[in-house]
């Protein structure tokens, strides 16, 4: 059973920072594709930045390049988000996620609150 364990989350005012871990519970890490997504009150999840655990390159949507990055630690088997010069309308709650590329099975965190105040 994969196991996605989401952290870091929390009220942070407009222009603020935050840093988001994701701890997986994965037995090979180059089987997946890794990123996150969010989802604001009565909105669709949508995509935020994803990779490919063994190879480049990183993906962002429009509204988080060049403030948002995504990062990973091997060695503890984490993947991060650092958000940067955040925005009101960046409050949501953020999904890490992780697909298996051989058997397309998709895999999904419970999710941490980002709320970022003007």
């Amino acid at each position: 059973q994969v196991q996605l364990v989401e952290s870091g989350g929390g009220l942070v005012q407009a222009g603020g920072s935050l840093r988001l871990s994701c701890v997986a519970s994965l037995r090979d890490f180059s089987s997946y594709a890794m990123g996150w997504f969010r989802q604001a009150p009565g909105k669709e999840r949508e995509f935020v930045a994803a990779f490919r655990w063994s190879e480049p390159p990183t993906y962002y949507a429009d509204s988080v390049k060049g403030r948002f990055t995504i990062s990973r630690d091997n060695a503890k088997n984490t993947v991060y988000l650092q958000m940067n010069t955040l925005k009101p309308e960046d409050t949501a709650v953020y999904y890490c996620h992780a697909h298996d590329v051989m058997s397309l099975v998709e895999y999904w965190g419970q999710g941490t609150q980002v709320t970022v105040s003007s």
